[in-house]
């Protein structure tokens, strides 16, 4: 088992999703049991099923200065970051460790391929894109990061995670060993994905999309609702109201898109988190969920909970908010976890109505309140890609 790791404060953090732009939105959804989920009206011939789309997204312009980034992608980025005075929170930050000592790690699982998809419906008589798509720095999967690089004025590690739905969890631990091993002082985490043909038709041709809202965990649930979302988190050195304590990853490599059916590599990213935060299952007061509504996801992930955890504990999946935003789930989900420890809010599940009766109690459909100490999220991803993630409060709160 690994040792157990020093705290890392977060000092900043930030989400934009189909319920809203910033945390005090998706603290208001969570509170009220508000779903972002609409009908699909996503491109040209929309497929029958619900999505979470960020409003706005359309609108956005790029700075002149940025607009050879500009993308759907990118567009969202730049929205998120300017929640929650984050990229002010960045600045401040780099102004006290240097642009060279701070790390930028985001995950994404599509990146701006939206992007490509376009530009591939624009090509001229010989079959090249065309003049203003000949921008190749946008048409590849570091785009995001980059543009991110670009928009803090940061010089240090610069990474992009692409391990399908454990992207932007897989972020806070890439974060904690650069700064544990002393090669940064800060990090800048976070993902974006955004919707695109490539996502919706993709996901439905593996008959995972549902054509209603999804119902993480229902005995009648029957697929996942897509989304999009933008999240960043900045992680220091020492001890604050929020900190990061523990995160464990596994590969199963069962197969290409189903989980293990014992949900080995899931348990062992659990165990890996905990034996670094230094703590048992007896102390996590919520649990995060991955929780997506397709049948084999949830019916291993409801079993590892319910064995695992105490009755009392409160567990829930919050897709049923945003919908499940790929490679950008992890980072929302993270933001959920870091708002339940500092409002004392357990979101419930939405749209779920009858949970299957083959998973344990600690299921909730229905948010509660009181001292949340230690959070574990869960982000699991297609080949067998587990994360899970311990959030807790900190000496400083």
């Amino acid at each position: 088992m690994p040792s157990r790791i020093p705290p890392l404060k977060i000092s900043a953090y930030t989400a934009t999703s189909a319920v809203g732009t910033g945390k005090e939105s998706l603290a208001t959804a969570l509170e009220s049991s508000r779903s972002g989920l609409r009908p699909n009206d996503f491109g040209d011939a929309p497929l029958d099923t619900w999505i979470g789309r960020v409003e706005g997204v359309e609108e956005v312009r790029l700075p002149e200065a940025l607009a050879h980034w500009d993308c759907r992608n990118n567009r969202l980025a730049w929205l998120g970051l300017q929640a929650d005075g984050f990229e002010q929170a960045v600045a401040a930050a780099r102004e006290k460790y240097g642009a060279s000592r701070i790390a930028l790690i985001l995950g994404t699982s599509t990146s701006s391929i939206g992007e490509t998809e376009l530009a591939y419906t624009q090509l001229d008589a010989e079959g090249h894109f065309p003049a203003d798509q000949r921008r190749p720095e946008v048409h590849t999967p570091h785009s995001l990061t980059m543009f991110v690089q670009e928009v803090l004025g940061l010089e240090g590690p610069c990474e992009t995670i692409s391990t399908a739905c454990s992207s932007s969890a897989k972020v806070f631990a890439s974060a904690e060993r650069l700064i544990r091993l002393g090669l940064v002082d800060a990090a800048v985490v976070g993902g974006v994905d955004t919707l695109c043909g490539s996502v919706l038709f993709g996901f439905n041709s593996l008959e995972l999309v549902s054509n209603q809202p999804c119902r993480p965990f229902d005995a009648a649930r029957g697929g996942i609702s897509l989304g999009e979302a933008a999240g960043f988190a900045l992680l220091e050195r020492g001890a604050g109201a929020l900190e990061l304590l523990g995160y464990g990853e596994a590969s199963d490599a069962h197969h290409m898109s189903t989980p293990h059916p014992e949900g080995l590599g899931a348990e062992r990213a659990l165990n890996d988190a905990l034996a670094r935060a230094g703590l048992g299952t007896d102390a996590i007061d919520y649990i995060n969920m991955h929780g997506t509504a397709s049948m084999k996801n949830d019916e291993v992930e409801g079993a590892l909970v319910g064995r695992r955890f105490p009755e009392t504990t409160h567990a829930s999946s919050t897709k049923g908010f945003t919908g499940h935003t790929l490679g950008a789930a992890g980072i929302v989900e993270a933001v959920v976890s870091l708002l339940a420890i500092e409002r004392g809010l357990k979101p419930g599940t939405v749209n779920t109505t009858d949970i299957d009766p083959d998973f344990g109690p600690q299921i909730r459909l229905k948010p509660a309140h009181g001292e949340v100490r230690y959070v574990l999220s869960n982000s699991f991803g297609f080949g067998g890609n587990n994360c899970s993630l311990v959030f807790g409060k900190g000496a400083a709160a």
